[in-house]
């Protein structure tokens, strides 16, 4: 017998997601065939889905769990983080506008701020290569801004940033005719990444501006990416590009994040999340 699922379809900046309250249903995504509706053409169409389950202990509101299109779970996402709290909100499954969630990669605290923008507070950035994972050069210290990827017979050289997730940042003249497709698809699965790498093309516009690209893990390019965001920026202030302490205006193909870090200090993320639709689906 075939089982009804309630959903609802929203997106940060374009990056778009199939969200599911596992708190008031029972849902498995391991046994939900998720590509299949992740398709755009036959399916639902998203980037990824969100599962919203029951705190693990009293130290925290929610879990949250996060699945590629492509069906594989991962540690973090900004844009979907902030659609976590509008959901939860709007479905009355908490009054609180500031909550604890429970991540993969550790406890995030999202807030609804009365503009209708969430603010969230990524925590703090991880660096050095084991902490990505990122198998470095013998050569490259513990603490390098940038390393080197080997692509053959060339090398790029990318910034390494761990958000919740992997990131590679690379600074780039201009995004629009950055080959985000072509070096997206062979850094993402590169070896050096042993869990695989989202890719971010940064261009800097000034010190508190820049246009950002993110070819993202198990989707490819999407219209935003907020931990991507927050992994630019931390590249950028650490490369000496951006203005440390003051929020750093992100303009991605779906529409503006502002990020704010220095050194020592937790980023901070600032950004819309929407609802587009709610749904049932049979499986």
């Amino acid at each position: 017998m075939k089982k009804k699922l309630k959903f609802t379809k929203m997106h940060g900046l374009g990056n778009d997601f199939m969200v599911v309250d596992g708190i008031s249903q029972v849902f498995d995504p391991l046994a939900a065939p998720l590509t299949k509706w992740s398709n755009r053409h036959t399916g639902i169409g998203f980037d990824q889905l969100l599962l919203v389950e029951k705190a693990s202990s009293e130290a925290v509101d929610f879990r949250y769990r996060i699945f590629n299109a492509d069906g594989s779970e991962v540690e973090q996402c900004g844009n979907g983080a902030r659609c976590f709290v509008r959901f939860v909100a709007d479905k009355h499954l908490t009054d609180k506008k500031e909550i604890v969630v429970e991540t993969a990669k550790g406890i995030i605290f999202p807030k609804l701020a009365d503009s209708g923008l969430v603010i969230v507070n990524m925590g703090q950035p991880k660096l050095r290569p084991s902490e990505i994972p990122f198998a470095a050069m013998a050569e490259e210290p513990d603490d390098a801004l940038v390393y080197q990827v080997v692509l053959g017979s060339d090398k790029v050289g990318v910034s390494c940033v761990n958000m919740g997730n992997p990131h590679a940042v690379l600074v780039v003249d201009d995004v629009a005719s950055a080959p985000v497709d072509r070096l997206g698809a062979q850094i993402e699965p590169h070896i050096q990444f042993p869990q695989r790498v989202n890719v971010g093309f940064m261009q800097v516009v000034d010190k508190e501006h820049i246009r950002l690209r993110v070819y993202e893990r198990g989707v490819g390019e999407t219209q935003a990416c907020g931990t991507g965001a927050c992994a630019a920026v931390v590249a950028g202030v650490r490369l000496g590009l951006l203005s440390a302490g003051v929020p750093v205006q992100v303009s991605l193909p779906g529409g503006e994040l502002f990020i704010e870090w220095a050194p020592g200090q937790d980023v901070m993320m600032t950004g819309p999340a929407e609802t587009v639709f709610e749904g049932e689906i049979l499986y």
